[in-house]
């Protein structure tokens, strides 16, 4: 090998896997689908869709009227309501019968977010599906960060938790008492990770700058990623502004 392999992980779109896992999704209490072994599919390389055969579905299924998806991946798809007992959820259903791998060609894939609980075995799935060849570690660390806005320190720290999730650069997760978080303005912005949880997030008010939703943290992260519990993030990619220094040298620039 001749370079470098920055993310031999990366999936090729239109990827199908046998999924090991069991996985359930349901609606208001309602079982809707059911399946031991499901297929992963990747419409890009980011996470995986579930898609259930036709045998894993506990509810109906009616072709939906209006147009189908279309994918890149998959090619061109029809459109299902499902019916959960005398509740119909139009539109949540689709299935892709051009699809390159015949396995799921008479598969249905279910719209996430119109299902209230989505089970990996017994633990609940937050946000979309869990990439298989995902990886995160909270490592605790003595490397020296620094975060400088506008040549003003705003965070200084000796015991960062670095976060390495598999394909992303590493973050440097700080305690409050290290940071000046009387700069710190907490915004409406959220965000949610499978791995990790729901997310809060910060504007910075230093070094003459305002810095909209630059910092972000977890107050009650995943079981995975409990050493983030509390802790502070910067993210210097946002802007050019935001200096973030490991060991005195800068990364995570725009």
């Amino acid at each position: 090998m001749s370079e470098i392999v920055e993310n031999p992980f990366v999936i090729e779109p239109g990827t199908v896997q046998r999924g090991r896992t069991r996985i359930r999704a349901y609606s208001e209490g309602e079982l809707v689908a059911d399946a031991v072994t499901p297929l992963l599919v990747w419409e890009h390389p980011y996470f995986p869709q579930y898609f259930f055969a036709p045998e894993d579905l506990e509810v109906e299924v009616r072709p939906a009227s209006g147009r189908g998806p279309r994918s890149k991946a998959l090619g061109p798809g029809e459109r299902f309501d499902v019916v959960v007992g005398d509740r119909t959820l139009p539109g949540v259903a689709q299935r892709y019968p051009e699809a390159p791998v015949e396995a799921m060609r008479g598969a249905y894939a279910l719209t996430w977010s119109a299902f209230d609980t989505w089970l990996e075995e017994d633990e609940v799935l937050h946000t979309h599906a869990r990439n298989p060849y995902v990886r995160i570690d909270a490592l605790p660390s003595s490397r020296h960060v620094r975060v400088v806005v506008g040549g003003e320190v705003v965070a200084e720290s000796h015991r960062p938790v670095v976060l390495t999730e598999t394909g992303l650069q590493p973050r440097y997760y700080l305690p409050r008492v290290d940071v000046r978080m009387d700069l710190l303005t907490p915004t409406d912005t959220t965000s949610h990770c499978p791995y990790k949880g729901e997310a809060s997030y910060w504007t910075l008010d230093a070094g003459g700058k305002q810095l909209a939703d630059v910092v972000w943290g977890y107050d009650t992260p995943l079981p995975e990623s409990t050493r983030l519990a509390g802790l502070v993030c910067f993210w210097p990619e946002k802007t050019a502004d935001l200096e973030l220094y490991v060991d005195g040298e800068r990364v995570g620039r725009p």
